[in-house]
């Protein structure tokens, strides 16, 4: 059986739907579809243990929200995007007390740069306490790769945590999604933090609740598909079989999409605005675009 990797609850929600059966309740899960500023919403939440077997992900709220009308360049769709992620993010975060916003990936390689970009994006003002003192006091930090950096993101975050002190860490990260459809067109949101890596096959030390001892919420979006999920997914479409591919089993092969650079510099600026937006409800975009600029 070739594995198919994906990291968004509602793909992984749909799989099992699709081996048990369109109309089979899944124990342990409520899942249903919204709409929200006009782009669909699928709302899954794992209840119980049954229900994290089931989807292989941990209990919780997964919110993932269909974006693909930003690349229609449909007027006003950026807003809309920004005023959707910042209404799926308030009501996960903190109520108060300072936040950490941790960007995620590799800088130098454009598919897992969303992390790092989003901090571009990001209005920090930790250090500006006595000069706007309305505003809540937001940190900002890039935590790097193993590869490059030698220490796990997790423990980049729990120095920094260690120093700022949070009420709570938001974690922005590319993902690996199962759908090409997805790539670039999704953001999902969930209170259960994220395993940096997993959707690779390259797993690090979780960023959640438990390993860091506050609420963690991640930001994610699909910017990669396995070669080889891609090639069952388009197989079973045409009614192939499987088992006709076996040469692309344990490449390591992944896909993005075209303009990626482009794709990924616009979806960091929406998450870093939705984020800066559900942490400063006070502000407007017009006032990002000022204070940022």
């Amino acid at each position: 059986m070739l594995t198919i990797r994906t990291d968004l609850a509602a793909e992984a929600h749909r799989l099992w739907q699709e081996k048990a059966g369109e109309t089979t309740r899944l124990p342990g899960v409520l899942a249903r579809d919204e709409e929200l500023e006009g782009f669909p919403l699928t709302r899954v939440e794992i209840l119980d243990g049954e229900g994290e077997a089931a989807l292989g992900k941990p209990r919780g709220v997964y919110l993932t929200l269909d974006v693909s009308a930003l690349w229609r360049r449909e007027e006003g769709v950026f807003q809309r995007v920004v005023r959707a992620v910042a209404a799926l993010l308030e009501p996960l975060l903190p109520e108060k007390g300072p936040v950490l916003a941790a960007g995620l990936g590799n800088p130098a390689m454009t598919p897992d740069a969303l992390g790092p970009r989003m901090l571009d994006h990001l209005l920090v003002t930790r250090h500006l306490g006595e000069v706007l003192p309305d505003l809540r006091s937001v940190a900002g930090i890039g935590a790097g790769v193993l590869g490059s950096t030698g220490m796990e993101a997790a423990e980049w975050i729990r120095g920094a945590t260690d120093h700022v002190k949070p009420a709570g860490v938001v974690v922005v990260d590319a993902l690996a999604a199962r759908s090409l459809d997805r790539l670039c067109s999704s953001i999902q949101i969930s209170d259960t933090g994220l395993i940096p890596g997993s959707g690779v096959g390259n797993h690090r030390l979780a960023l959640n609740r438990e390993g860091l001892g506050m609420p963690v919420v991640s930001v994610g979006v699909p910017t990669v598909v396995s070669v080889e999920t891609a090639a069952k997914d388009l197989l079973t479409q045409a009614g192939g079989d499987e088992a006709k591919i076996p040469a692309l089993r344990g490449r390591g092969l992944f896909v993005t999409p075209d303009s990626i650079d482009a794709k990924i510099r616009e979806l960091a600026k929406a998450v870093g605005y939705g984020l800066n937006l559900a942490l400063q409800p006070g502000l407007e975009i017009e006032d990002l675009e000022a204070l940022l600029a």
